[in-house]
């Protein structure tokens, strides 16, 4: 039975987002039933939702999908980019069908049930996204009731009283526990995960893992690499103690400038060691939070799989995959900090390299899943150049 500060939903919903500026869109639930408070973003992929649900980027974000036909191809336990799903819950605009995909193992709405994740169809998704587009990422409250009862009023103050991501570090939430390494390359249709045949010896990297996607793993794998993962909060010592030949920082959720409140010295030291790095994501922002740049939160942030970024040294255009909601911002970079790519969508920042380090970094996901791969040979680079 509802309590008596409950609200029965209109028309038979089952789910609603509650807003903090006190709109309320009513849906149709799907997945865990329950609630759950984040920043609610958009991403305009159309394929790989199960990706962008599983990246642990997403930790804290309610996720929009502009593509309407969400779930039509299923589930299955190898298009994972983590050890679980990390997006609080997803909103759709057409209700899940049966997967229609050889490869699916299960449906989408049962596959966010197991993960404890809810889903909201029936919105009008492209109003949403203008709405995020003109007023800015907003914190919200998605909500999922078999039998229709919601407290509104609670969800409201939930909305509000959330305080949002900026100043917010998640990488503790969503790294590793333990030092480990990495086996396994990128995926081939009929053969899966490409294995280690052990031929030539491999140049060691180390992963720093803020939030890492496992194809991030896979290409470098693939571009030669050994790789050894340790957790966000490992102290330089430890990390050159592993004699890494480069050090990789990885991509993650929440605001750098928190997450650099540890991260930060650790990289100035192993700058300091002149041991390479490549960073993406919030590895880039890191790097240049090392190096006197700074950072700032997007008004909607970028998330997608077809945002045009410029190569400045020759013009060439990459059509990249993305999700970050802040920036680098270019202006701030020091004299030996060149910019080396830029977004073609807005002008922000979007990769930049040390004159007097071996280091660079991109704003993007050259790894993709879900994308483009125009950007692949970011890994190549960067272990083609380390010591063998």
């Amino acid at each position: 039975m509802a309590d008596a500060n409950s609200t029965r939903a209109p028309n038979g919903a089952t789910g609603v987002l509650v807003l903090a500026s006190g709109d309320v869109l009513w849906g149709r639930g799907f997945g865990a039933e329950g609630d759950a408070v984040g920043e609610v973003c958009f991403n305009t992929t159309i394929t790989g939702y199960q990706e962008v649900m599983t990246d642990p980027s997403y930790e804290g974000q309610i996720v929009t999908f502009t593509f309407p036909h969400i779930g039509n191809v299923g589930t299955n336990d190898e298009d994972v980019e983590s050890r679980g799903a990390h997006a609080l819950g997803c909103i759709v605009r057409e209700d899940v069908t049966a997967p229609s995909n050889f490869r699916s193992t299960a449906r989408f709405d049962a596959w966010l049930a197991a993960h404890g994740r809810i889903g909201l169809a029936g919105i009008d998704t492209r109003a949403l996204t203008r709405r995020i587009r003109e007023a800015g990422a907003p914190n919200g409250v998605i909500a999922h009731s078999a039998d229709g009862s919601f407290d509104i009023d609670a969800l409201l103050a939930k909305a509000r009283q959330w305080p949002g991501l900026e100043g917010m570090d998640l990488a503790r939430d969503v790294t590793v526990d333990e030092m480990g390494d990495w086996q396994g390359g990128l995926w081939r249709l009929g053969f899966g995960y490409e294995a280690d045949e052990g031929a030539a010896p491999r140049p060691h990297v180390v992963a720093v893992d803020y939030g890492i996607k496992r194809n991030i793993f896979r290409n470098l794998f693939n571009a030669g690499a050994k790789i050894t993962v340790v957790p966000a909060e490992t102290d330089a010592a430890t990390i050159l103690a592993l004699e890494p030949d480069g050090v990789f920082l990885s991509n993650g959720p929440g605001d750098p400038a928190a997450t650099g409140d540890y991260a930060v010295p650790v990289i100035q030291a192993l700058l300091d060691a002149n041991v390479p790095i490549f960073g993406i994501c919030l590895g880039h922002q890191l790097l240049g939070l090392a190096v006197g740049a700074k950072t700032a939160k997007m008004h909607q942030g970028h998330r997608g799989a077809n945002h045009p970024v410029k190569r400045v040294a020759d013009g060439r255009v990459e059509i990249t995959s993305m999700n970050h909601g802040f920036a680098v911002d270019g202006a701030t970079l020091p004299a030996n900090a060149v910019e080396t790519h830029v977004s073609l969508f807005d002008g922000s920042n979007a990769g930049f390299e040390l004159t007097d380090k071996r280091a660079f970094s991109v704003q993007y996901h050259p790894e993709a899943s879900p994308g483009p791969q125009d950007s692949h040979y970011l890994f190549e680079k960067f272990v083609s150049g380390l010591r063998r």
